[in-house]
């Protein structure tokens, strides 16, 4: 069997989880009419103190809503250059509503409110709207980094100030709340909206949800349906995600544990030009020019162990749910072979 460790959206159920699945009840959604879904929605938007939820297939799709739902054709969406928006959503952002980024320079996926303040224009006929300001969290590109909820707080303050709307996609908020220990709630808020992932670190097969103001989500299920995002039955992936709310959260430290270690087995290879920091489970190495990085993922593919590729010279390894200690001694061997 293969060690996937090239993303934490590979994982599969577990038999509880599936059991959680086959035993929801399920109505048609398009009508709001499926307990599972309105659960989640509810439960989800109670954790983070928003008022209303709303059940996606996919944490692009709980994105690219929001976008469409805080902007009008013509605006400007502030982001990080790393940012899964920008870079890995298919263009999503001028496709679906018309909008284009302005784009700033973070420290791993993070950007100060100073930073902010410096990208912002004035308005003139001549230029775009801003009207949108989003934060990654963790950041996929920045190697898993997280904000900490003071910075954060200080973007928001300067959203306030400029009447922008903050939106977090969160799809790995939760480690980042396993590391900082703050309560989600406190980022409810001070974000206009928050999309959250559950088929990450958190093992569920499907689904994020979108979080805000009753209003907003009102506006962003009118945009669900119009990207055909509408489900009938869908109670039984709610379920899952239930179930990942309930059993899958603490664990995220063991996720953690393991990533730092295989850094540490990786400071000090002769191959690597450097490494970003692990923060929590997404490890990102930078490659010297001798060592190409298809290369690399060749040569830990021949013991089973597969990788991603996140440039001619970088790799990205993430763990996840289905990692374990016995897996990570088989990397450590082969690792150490390198």
């Amino acid at each position: 069997m293969s060690i996937d460790l090239r993303s934490d959206t590979v994982t599969l159920p577990t038999p509880e989880m599936l059991k959680f699945m086959f035993n929801a009840k399920v109505g048609d959604d398009v009508f709001k009419e499926d307990p599972s879904i309105n659960e989640l929605e509810a439960k989800a938007a109670t954790l983070f103190g928003k008022e209303a939820g709303i059940f996606c297939p996919s944490g692009t799709m709980t994105n690219q809503v929001a976008i469409k739902a805080h902007t009008q054709p013509g605006d400007e969406v502030m982001c990080d250059v790393t940012a899964h928006i920008f870079n890995y959503e298919g263009g999503g952002m001028a496709f679906n509503s018309g909008v284009q980024a302005k784009l700033i320079n973070g420290n791993h996926g993070r950007y100060t409110a100073a930073q902010l303040t410096e990208a912002l224009h004035p308005e003139a006929d001549w230029l775009p709207r801003t009207s949108l300001v989003a934060i990654e969290n963790t950041s996929n590109r920045g190697g898993g980094s997280y904000y900490k909820l003071s910075d954060a707080k200080a973007i928001a303050e300067v959203c306030r100030a400029n009447k922008l709307a903050f939106h977090m996609d969160g799809a790995r908020i939760f480690n980042a709340l396993t590391e900082t220990g703050e309560d989600p709630k406190d980022w409810g808020k001070i974000c206009d909206s928050i999309s959250v992932c559950f088929s990450k670190g958190l093992g569920a097969p499907v689904g994020s949800v979108l979080l805000g103001s009753k209003d907003f989500i009102a506006k962003a299920r009118r945009v669900r349906k119009l990207f055909g995002g509408g489900t009938r039955q869908g109670g039984y992936l709610a379920a899952a995600a239930i179930y990942a709310l309930d059993n899958n959260i603490k664990r995220l430290k063991e996720d953690h544990k393991r990533a730092k270690h295989i850094a540490g087995l990786l400071k000090g290879k002769s191959f690597i030009e450097d490494m970003y920091p692990v923060e929590t489970n997404i490890i990102i190495i930078n490659l010297k020019k001798d060592m190409p990085a298809d290369q690399l993922v060749s040569t830990l593919k021949k013991d089973d162990i597969l990788v991603s590729l996140m440039g001619k010279q970088a790799v990205r390894m993430v763990t996840h749910l289905d990692f374990t200690d016995s897996m990570l001694q088989t990397v450590e061997q082969s690792i150490k072979k390198l």
